[in-house]
């Protein structure tokens, strides 16, 4: 039985983010919400606590146990308990962290096109961005990054998403180690989000960065929320190098406090029970992957799309198109809505960000609606 196999009639009852933002002519293939049923042990775990009552406050260390086996299963990384703190969600702990190791003012470098919300923790809490962009492949430029990190704009952190969304690189073992080796030569703090690392196919070898030699000081940020769409049951992870241990320590109370009790049970529960359910929807988005590149290459030829082994999304180049923007005429003209490339990094208004997580059915007609709109 494949995972992704919702009709458009029954995802319209939803009542999330995905598919209320828009009117219900509107196919979304936008936000990161999976058009899939709850795994049934999540469910039944969820299920089981309603059922009893139990709807207090969080209690244990449960969700930080279940990351740490996690880990180890799928990458053999191995973490002390002390290692593992537990949190609201992600974004919110890349903050905590930051405001931790920063002060207001202080530059911080991202790699754009980036996850929108990096901006947002860095420029709405009085930090300057400094840009080093992938290479046009999608790959950390390295070079430039050394320039960058040992310039004049003296940046005090580096923020690295890992798998890198939108584009779904994944860095390899060489490339995170030499970051880390410059980024401690030049006595910057380097943070990582990883939320995207169990939606890694097969193969692919993501590689944790405080599996790297060198990182010891390195601080990974991760939730279950994305690879099992959880969203809706807030909870988040800060995971510290062994020499880290002083930054954990002073992170904000609250960011720590912040856990529900119903997501410290999903998402356990996803990380102890959800391998196979995991390797069955990596295969599907694999193949939606292909059936996107077959579709364009037949539709629109003109788009180029480059897949990454890293998350369900694709990141796909409109500049041939000839459109102003291309996010805009295609949910308008196409009633198709994409995320615009412009919320990645302002110089990629031509680029438009595919969420794969759904059924074959759904790309296909996203593509037809495209296609004809052009």
């Amino acid at each position: 039985m494949t995972v992704f196999n919702l009709g458009v009639a029954e995802l319209r009852t939803r009542q999330s983010m995905k598919w209320q933002t828009y009117p219900a002519d509107v196919l979304p293939l936008w936000v990161a919400e999976m058009d899939v049923k709850t795994h049934p042990a999540v469910k039944a775990a969820v299920f089981a606590e309603l059922e009893a009552g139990d709807t207090g406050y969080p209690a244990g260390r449960r969700y930080a146990d279940a990351y740490r086996a996690f880990a180890a299963r799928h990458w053999g990384l191995e973490l002390a308990d002390a290692q593992v703190k537990q949190s609201g969600d992600v974004m919110n702990s890349m903050l905590g962290v930051l405001q931790t190791v920063t002060s207001p003012g202080d530059a911080v470098v991202l790699n754009p096109p980036v996850y929108p919300p990096f901006y947002t923790i860095v420029e709405r809490y009085q930090r300057k961005v400094v840009p080093a962009n992938l290479t046009p492949d999608g790959r950390l430029d390295l070079a430039a990054i050394a320039e960058i990190l040992a310039g004049p704009a003296h940046p005090r952190a580096f923020l690295l998403c890992s798998p890198h969304n939108p584009t779904g690189t994944v860095h390899t073992h060489q490339e995170l180690a030499e970051l880390v080796r410059l980024c401690a030569a030049n006595d910057v703090a380097l943070i990582v989000d990883e939320i995207h690392s169990p939606i890694t196919h097969a193969g692919t070898g993501f590689t944790p960065i405080l599996s790297v030699p060198g990182s010891e000081r390195a601080i990974a940020v991760m939730s279950a929320g994305k690879a099992w769409n959880l969203a809706s049951f807030k909870g988040g992870l800060v995971i510290g190098g062994t020499a880290a241990g002083d930054v954990l320590d002073r992170l904000p109370a609250l960011l720590l406090q912040s856990m529900g009790h119903m997501a410290a049970i999903a998402h356990s529960t996803a990380m102890n029970e959800g391998d196979a359910w995991l390797a069955e929807y990596l295969g599907e988005v694999a193949a939606n992957k292909q059936l996107l590149g077959r579709l364009l290459s037949e539709h629109v030829p003109a788009a180029n799309y480059l897949p990454g082994p890293g998350t369900y999304f694709a990141w796909v180049d409109c500049s041939a198109l000839g459109l102003d923007s291309p996010a805009t005429h295609f949910r308008q003209a196409g009633k198709v809505a994409f995320n615009d490339g412009t919320a990645f990094g302002k110089e990629f208004g031509q680029w438009i960000r595919v969420n794969l997580a759904t059924s074959p059915e759904i790309i296909t007609e996203a593509i037809r609606r495209l296609a004809n709109s052009l």
